[in-house]
């Protein structure tokens, strides 16, 4: 069974995640977290009920962005 949440937490944690942004209107379909990666697919919308799922895992990636420059 595909899992698009686990398939993108795995990506990320692989260090394939490049950045993030939060729209108001992606697609003219509401509010998302776009996650941007360096492999296919580039860009992964995160709709904003899933959130919470991500708010630790970015805050992690983040602090280690930081810390490499």
């Amino acid at each position: 069974m595909y899992s698009y949440h686990n398939t993108i937490k795995k990506r990320i944690k692989n260090g394939e995640l490049i950045g993030y942004e939060y729209v108001d209107n992606y697609k003219n379909s509401g509010e998302r977290l776009l996650l941007y990666f360096i492999t296919p697919p580039f860009e992964r919308p995160i709709r904003p009920y899933k959130y919470y799922e991500y708010i630790d895992i970015l805050e992690e990636w983040s602090t280690t962005q930081n810390r490499e420059k």
